[in-house]
């Protein structure tokens, strides 16, 4: 008997949703009022999972370990959010979005999610309009929408080069709302450091203040997660670097299933690493390959300046290979195509670990109409340019002015230097259809969890999904759950399980002050980024991943006999935090590669080189591996598998192909 229910409604594909969400138990207003909803994370899933619980009734706490809901590292997110609203009348639809987010996935999501996923989409946008989010709009006022990687249509809507940061601020909005009046309590700087399980359900969490060290137990009738994604295991990613696995890791040590731990994007548009001192990477949007063609010299270690290079001497690589979508294929296609470029000796830059993202031809372009429009219409070159300009600059301005500010160069007269980089999580915590995961009462929402995006996530749909749970689809199905809770009465947290889970956060904060080591925090969460980089990052072997295996159990080891953590546990105590932290990623990281050991196939950004086509694209094994890998923790560095079978009734799958 499988442990793994996923609990898809029965129906017809396209009905599932609207017929379930007719048919689920409910919570009347009178009782909504009894029943305590702690959510942890305030970022786009966790902060419109919170306003809207609390909309409905809820007595709701939410938690974050920043100073306030604003900072969340849903900020970051710059390029768009997509949704199937059809607006440039070019063959959009709610069945194309979802064919497009399972085909960009290589056919390793669920279907009955991601279908879900693709119709709440047209209600996030009315949403976001309606809480005044300045989403970018067409001359006629209309919202506006450009293209992203592994579509042929355009759907996403955006705000400039910063759609996060302004989603984010309509969902804080409606956060502090709540706030004001009374019906959320807000607990920032606060880090959750355990989940309390009572009779098999969560019922609460152990946190602690990050200001005065102080642990303290906090109870619920029901937990949810928005914690966001795991990238920071390779030290060097896009993430803020307060973006950690601990909350999701805890859970899964008590019980949560972690599913396809191994499915890491890698982002193929990066300002590249320039030296050891860095600690953090930096993304540019992929809008920007909407109007940047990709390109290296077709001559090995070209020594000549990008504008000296004459176009006949140009290899626009991704047009060449994947004439169909050239430069927006989906994300893990282009990433290994720059990397196989530049291990070709092609690559360009001091490091020589980079490519060309050239905008001249369509700013050149976008010259021409602007020179049309005011009646020249045989403008010379230069004053296409300096016309075209002006359109790129109220495009992707503030894009443009955060490379210069980084590389010190103009991307407006020399092209951009890219090359992949961590980015996004497609794994996570396994939940069922209703957001759940294997623990009763405790619902795992966004990047934290596993559920939409299978083996790669098309750009503009990591927004989609954190809002799509937290305003759409969680208010839903969390009542069929409280629903049979009614009578529950708020535990008192001086329950045994409270006292125990405390005890056991304090132990671990007790020892890692006790060992008085020689090494710093940081010291080993490189070293571990440096393995998992090498040996589960843009591709894998065998031979890597179990030389990766036994490096991280070494490692950690290590880490728990020599790791120096100053100061004391009543304090504000960073070190303190991002041991916690690092502890984490390093057990995450053997859990990350013996999932990658076990795939043996390639599919999205699992790229295992034993099994790659002729032209080098990933090879999936859907006989054997068409299946999530839900993984149990069974105590130090043992992990049993379980595994959800995938099937598609409503779709051929078949070998993706973008050319």
């Amino acid at each position: 008997m499988s442990k793994l229910n996923s609990n898809i409604p029965e129906g017809e594909l396209t009905q599932k949703w609207t017929k379930y969400k007719s048919s689920i138990p409910l919570v009347n207003p009178a009782n909504k009022r009894s029943l305590e909803v702690i959510v942890v994370g305030s970022g786009l899933a966790g902060a419109s999972a919170a306003a809207t619980l609390a909309e409905m009734g809820y007595k709701v706490k939410c938690f974050c370990f920043q100073d306030s809901p604003r900072r969340a590292h849903s900020i970051a997110a710059q390029g768009g959010i997509n949704a199937a609203k059809n607006y440039q009348n070019d063959g959009d639809s709610v069945y194309r979005l979802f064919y497009d987010t399972i085909k960009g996935g290589d056919y390793r999501a669920r279907e009955a999610n991601v279908h879900r996923l693709a119709e709440v989409s047209v209600n996030i946008i009315d949403q976001c309009v309606a809480q005044g989010v300045p989403l970018a709009r067409e001359y006629g006022g209309l919202l506006d929408n450009r293209s992203f990687g592994g579509t042929q249509v355009q759907r996403t809507f955006y705000a400039a080069g910063q759609t996060g940061q302004q989603l984010l601020l309509g969902a804080y909005s409606a956060l502090e709302r709540q706030v004001g009046m009374g019906k959320v309590q807000m607990y920032t700087r606060h880090e959750m450091l355990d989940v309390v399980v009572i009779d098999g359900k969560a019922r609460g969490i152990i946190a602690r203040n990050l200001i005065t060290g102080e642990l303290e137990r906090h109870f619920g009738h029901a937990v949810v997660l928005g914690t966001g994604g795991y990238g920071n295991v390779f030290y060097l990613s896009t993430n803020a670097m307060g973006s950690n696995v601990t909350a999701a890791w805890k859970v899964h040590k008590k019980g949560a299933f972690f599913a396809n731990p191994c499915y890491t994007q890698i982002h193929p548009t990066c300002i590249p690493v320039s030296g050891d001192h860095q600690s953090k990477l930096t993304l540019m949007s992929e809008s920007l390959r909407n109007d940047g063609r990709i390109w290296v010299p077709k001559q090995k270690d070209d020594p000549r300046k990008p504008q000296d290079i004459p176009e006949e001497e140009r290899d626009y690589y991704l047009e060449r290979r994947y004439p169909a979508f050239g430069n927006l294929v989906p994300r893990d296609v282009a990433s290994r195509a720059a990397k196989e470029r530049c291990d070709a000796g092609y690559g360009v830059g001091a490091s020589k670990l980079a490519v060309y993202l050239d905008f001249a031809a369509n700013t050149e372009r976008y010259g021409r109409i602007e020179a049309s429009k005011q009646g020249n219409h045989n403008p010379d070159k230069e004053t296409c340019m300096r016309l075209g300009r002006e359109v790129v600059k109220e495009k992707y301005g503030n894009l443009f002015d955060m490379y210069a500010q980084i590389t010190g160069e103009n991307p407006y007269e020399t092209p951009m230097r890219i090359y992949p980089a961590v980015h996004y999580t497609m794994g996570g915590v396994w939940v069922d259809y209703n957001l759940m995961t294997t623990i009763p009462g405790l619902y795992c929402t966004g990047e934290a969890n596993f559920s939409d995006h299978g083996a790669n996530r098309l750009g503009a749909s990591a927004l989609m999904q954190g809002l799509a749970d937290g305003y759409f689809v969680l208010p839903y199905t969390i009542g069929a759950y409280l629903s049979k809770e009614i009578a529950t009465k708020a535990i008192p947290t001086d329950h045994p399980a409270f006292v125990e889970a405390e005890n056991n956060v304090k132990a671990t904060i007790d020892k890692f002050l006790s060992i008085n080591g020689t090494k710093s925090v940081d010291h080993f969460h490189k070293r571990l980024g440096h393995i998992m980089w090498e040996y589960c990052g843009m591709a894998r072997n065998r031979q890597g991943l179990e030389k990766a295996i036994s490096d991280i159990q070494a490692l950690r080891r290590e880490f728990w006999s020599d790791v120096k953590v100053p100061g004391s546990a009543d304090e504000f105590n960073p070190e303190l935090e991002k041991a916690h932290r690092v502890a984490d990623f390093i057990e995450l990281g053997e859990l990350m590669c013996i999932d990658a050991l076990n795939r043996e196939e390639s599919c999205g950004g699992h790229f295992r080189e034993e099994h790659q086509t002729e032209e080098g694209e990933a090879k999936r094994d859907d006989v054997n591996f068409s299946y999530v890998a839900a993984w149990e923790y069974k105590g130090e560095s043992q992990f049993e598998l379980h595994k959800e079978e995938l099937n598609y009734e409503n779709i051929k799958v078949a070998q993706r192909n973008y050319k």
